[in-house]
């Protein structure tokens, strides 16, 4: 039994919760018969009460259930915070199928990658992303792909004006084109569906992490996993009726999905849907909805401080505000908390800590702490220890290690990879099965956790993972590359941002055209932010006794170039 040390500063909040042994869909109508006039989801102002989104949710399964999906059936939803992206959730979940989230924008390989991965027959999109999926289908599994409009949800005279700024930017879909419209199929009327036996250890939710290799995995998520960590959310946050989130973060990612949405469901909050983030649009949406929580990625929070449209806003209305996915820089933390300070607020930025690997956040500051540094005590029922480093071994206090995690929030495994699920999900002496991280750490007396660094090669930039392996391999698909490596460097806005170092074949043609050239390669192949910033090109790279690029002196070297010109000052400048 794991020393529980961190229960004292619970609070009023339970050292254990009562999880049903129920399906997504089902615990999710258990807050629409306990709750059904409360606001459940606003989305430009269009609102829908749990009683509503209960039918909306029935209606998106009984449209599905008419095109063939069924039990066991999984659906590639690519889309923004939204609510057909959100119903298709709990909609696939009501009929036994699978939801496999992946990011909107996507490149046609990627999209392939997930579709053959998931084996999804079925995709939900928007019409904009119309042309990467049509190049990516061919091949996979994919029978039906239906196309919404991220306009179809809006209120009316939102969605005209919509349609004549942004809407007339967006390619036609072909008239003959093998798809089925959203709006089309949901205004058909179809035969009602009965909810499928799903069992709370079933797969729910297929989400995407690149691990320990670079190499794109599936992360496999239960009913029990989503409810679990969505209560413990719940709870920790104090999310109930009273409580209004910005869903600011994409549901294709743990964060947005499991606590944006999720955990407010289960606590019967209101979500503001917001597909796309701009300070200033989410300065006018406090103004105007008043939330009480805001979530949200370092970067996110740098933005928002740094915006004079938000530095003017009225913030009294925040309660919790949290910060995960990546450190915060204290410098961050201190510039949001002193605008939240100058515009009325009293809650200050806490961080906390998770992995999709576990949902999202399964640990984070209480409300009433704070210690600098801290990424806070895990939440009820989820265990938490430091372990050395490729051992199953407990370590004391204040030493560094492996940080581990156990609880009903760890993931079922990696999908059709059970030697990268041997290699994470492990029995130790105890007899609990323990997720290694990949993440260094450290424990003190009271039982808070403190985050030192990835022991996995990772990049994070605005929140978001990047893998050298999977960016270095695009490189090397060009001609003219004959080697790279790819690190990440200190940014002040991206908290990392990506930097190659290539070696040409014909290294007379290390020249500006041929840099530009190589970043639009990426950026065919690869995501926004996988791809490198800069370009750097080189005789050789430096490498290891055995032979490999040694990407850690090429960090060190930029590191004290950044120091050395003043762009960077290291961990201690945070201080």
């Amino acid at each position: 039994m794991t020393d529980r040390r961190w229960t004292k500063f619970y609070g009023d909040i339970s050292q254990t919760l009562d999880y049903p042994r129920k399906s997504l869909y089902e615990v999710v109508m258990d807050t629409v018969e306990k709750m059904p006039d409360a606001v459940a989801t606003d989305f430009f102002g269009s609102t829908m009460n749990y009683r509503q989104l209960g039918r909306y949710i029935d209606r998106t399964a009984d449209m599905l259930a008419s095109l063939g999906f069924g039990a066991g059936d999984r659906i590639t939803i690519s889309m923004p915070t939204s609510p057909q992206g959100v119903a298709a959730v709990y909609a696939a979940n009501k009929l036994g199928g699978v939801a496999s989230m992946i990011h909107p924008l996507s490149p046609s390989k990627e999209v392939r990658d997930y579709l053959t991965m998931s084996k999804s027959r079925f995709a939900l999109t928007l019409d904009a992303f119309y042309p990467v999926f049509e190049e990516a289908r061919t091949g996979t599994a994919l029978e039906t792909l239906i196309l919404t409009r991220v306009s179809d949800e809006m209120p009316a005279l939102t969605r005209i004006g919509f349609k004549i700024t942004v809407g007339r930017k967006i390619r036609k879909v072909p008239d003959n084109a093998d798809i089925v419209w959203w709006h089309e199929a949901m205004a058909k009327k179809h035969s009602k569906t009965e909810k499928a036996v799903v069992k709370a250890d079933d797969l729910a939710a297929i989400l995407y992490s690149g691990g320990t290799t670079g190499t794109s995995k599936g992360i496999m998520l239960s009913n029990y996993n989503l409810v679990s960590e969505g209560m413990m959310v719940a709870k920790w946050g104090k999310m109930d009726a009273s409580g209004v989130i910005l869903a600011i973060l994409p549901i294709f990612h743990g964060f947005g999905l499991g606590v944006c949405i999720n955990a407010a469901f289960m606590g019967g909050a209101k979500s503001i849907l917001v597909p796309k983030f701009t300070p200033e649009d989410v300065a006018k949406l406090i103004r105007k909805k008043r939330p009480n929580f805001l979530v949200g990625v370092p970067t996110l929070f740098e933005a928002l401080s740094r915006s004079p449209v938000f530095q003017k806003t009225d913030l009294s209305c925040l309660k919790a505000v949290f910060s995960g996915a990546d450190t915060l820089p204290h410098t961050v933390k201190k510039r949001f908390d002193t605008v939240v300070k100058s515009g009325g607020g009293s809650s200050e930025l806490q961080e906390g800590y998770g992995l999709t690997e576990a949902v999202t956040a399964i640990m984070a500051m209480p409300l009433s702490e704070y210690r600098e540094g801290s990424i806070g005590v895990p939440f009820p029922d989820m265990d938490a220890k430091i372990v050395k480093v490729d051992t199953t071994e407990s370590l004391p206090v204040g030493e560094e290690g492996e940080i581990c995690l156990s609880g009903p929030a760890v993931m079922l495994g990696y999908l059709d990879n059970p030697e990268e699920t041997v290699a994470v999900l492990k029995e130790h002496e105890d007899g609990q099965v323990w997720l290694h991280t990949g993440d260094l750490g450290t424990m003190d007396e009271d039982g808070f956790f403190f985050f030192k660094q990835r022991l996995k090669r990772l990049i994070k930039s605005s929140g978001m993972n990047v893998y050298p392996s999977q960016v270095e391999a695009v490189l090397h698909q060009h001609p003219a590359v004959a080697e790279a490596c790819v690190i990440g460097i200190p940014d002040p806005e991206q908290i990392e941002r990506v930097k190659a170092y290539v070696v040409l074949e014909n290294q007379e043609t290390t020249d500006v055209e041929m840099a530009d050239e190589l970043i639009r390669h990426c950026r065919k192949n690869l995501i926004k932010w996988s791809c490198p910033r800069e370009v750097v090109f080189r005789d050789e790279l430096p490498k290891t006794a055995v032979g490999k690029v040694a990407f850690r002196v090429l960090l060190d070297e930029e590191i004290a170039r950044l120091k050395a010109t003043g762009e960077y000052a290291g961990p201690e400048g945070d201080q």
